[in-house]
C-alpha cells in the first residue's frame, strides 16, 4: 500500500504537564486513498455520494456504498464501478456481515466511513423511542462499526475510521434535543476510540459540517412539525457542496486530522464555548431567540 510518511515531535504542556507528552520523536504513515478498499455508509446520496466520488477519483481500488436504499446505493457504486448494498445501520448483525463479506471480494478494509444520519426537531416533549432510535443510528452504528472492522485492522498494526458526526456534537443544534444528544456522543465516541487504539496503529477523524447541500432536512421524520422550518438553522455561515466538504475531508484524512471540520467558523465557536461557556449558552440563547423569533420557542414545546 502507498503511504506517505510525517514525522511527530514532542510536546509539552503550557504548565509543564507531562502526562500528554510525545516523549520521543517518530515516524507516522499518512493516509492516502490510492490502491485503499473503502467502506462508506449513507452512500446513496449526498455526503456519503460526495465521499464516494471523491474517493475514487483519488485512485480508490475499491468501495462497498451501504445505504438503506438499497437502489441508490447500487446506482452510487456503478458511478464508481464500486459494489453497492442494502444497509440497517442500526442492525449490528448486519454490520458485521458487510465487513466479512467487503473483506471476502475486495480484502482488508483501510477505510471505513460511518456517515449515516438524519435530523429532527423536538425537545423534552419528544417520545424517548425517537431519541433511542436516533442514538442507534449515530453512534451505535460507529460502535457496530467499529467492533466490526477494528480486529482485522489491529492484526495488520494499521487502519482508518471517519466517522460523520456534525458540528452539533461539538456546538448545539437549535431546537433538537435528539440530535445535539446523539452528535456530541458521536465525537465522544471517536474520541475514545483515537485514545484507546492508537498505539495499535488505528487513525480516527471526526467530521463535523455546518451545512451542506444534502436531502437531509427534506427527509427528516419531523419536517412537517412546528418548528421543522429552522431545520436549516446551520446553514447560517453558507452551504457547501458536497464536493466542497470532500476538499476538506481529503486534506483532513492526509494530515490525520482528527476534527474535520469543513466550516472554518466552527473552530472558532468551539474555541470561544471552551474559553467562557457561559457567554457561549447567552449567546446560543439571543440566537434562538432571534431565529424563532413570536413562533414558539423549543422551550415552548413541553409545556404547550
Amino acid at each position: 500500500m502507498s503511504r506517505g510518511v510525517r514525522t511527530n515531535v514532542a510536546a509539552v504542556g503550557r504548565h509543564g504537564d507531562r502526562w500528554w507528552e510525545g516523549a520521543r520523536a517518530s515516524t507516522v504513515e499518512c493516509m492516502e486513498l490510492r490502491d485503499k478498499v473503502v467502506v462508506v455508509t449513507g452512500g446513496a446520496s449526498g455526503i456519503g455520494l460526495g465521499l464516494t466520488e471523491r474517493f475514487h477519483a483519488e485512485g480508490a481500488s475499491h468501495i462497498v456504498v451501504a445505504d438503506l436504499d438499497e437502489a441508490g446505493a447500487v446506482a452510487a457504486a456503478k458511478r464508481v464501478g464500486g459494489t453497492g448494498v442494502a444497509l440497517d445501520v442500526s442492525d449490528e448483525a448486519a454490520v458485521a456481515a458487510l465487513v466479512e463479506q467487503a473483506e471476502d471480494a475486495h480484502g482488508p478494509i483501510d477505510l471505513f466511513v460511518s456517515n449515516a444520519g438524519y435530523v429532527t426537531v423536538g425537545g423534552l416533549e419528544i417520545d424517548d423511542s425517537e431519541i433511542l432510535g436516533m442514538f442507534d443510528v449515530h453512534v451505535m452504528a460507529h460502535i457496530y462499526a467499529a467492533r466490526a472492522v477494528l480486529p482485522s485492522m489491529i492484526a495488520r498494526g494499521e487502519g482508518y475510521l471517519l466517522n460523520t458526526a456534525s458540528a452539533a456534537g461539538l456546538l448545539a443544534q437549535v431546537g433538537s434535543l435528539a440530535y445535539t444528544v446523539t452528535k456530541h456522543a458521536a465525537v465522544a465516541l471517536s474520541e475514545w476510540i483515537a485514545i484507546t487504539h492508537g498505539y495499535q496503529g488505528i487513525k480516527v477523524s471526526v467530521l463535523c459540517p455546518q451545512a451542506v447541500a444534502t436531502n437531509i432536512t427534506e427527509n427528516s421524520p419531523s419536517r412537517d412539525r412546528p418548528g421543522g422550518g429552522m431545520l436549516g438553522v446551520a446553514a447560517r455561515d453558507g452551504v457547501l457542496s458536497p464536493d466542497q466538504l470532500a476538499d476538506t475531508v481529503i486534506e483532513a484524512l492526509a494530515a490525520e486530522r482528527f476534527h474535520v471540520l469543513p466550516h472554518d467558523e466552527v473552530a472558532t465557536y468551539v474555541e470561544r464555548k471552551a474559553s467562557d461557556v457561559d457567554r457561549w449558552i447567552g449567546g446560543m440563547q439571543r440566537m434562538q431567540a432571534r431565529l424563532y423569533g413570536d413562533n414558539p420557542q423549543p422551550g415552548d414545546w413541553l409545556v404547550s
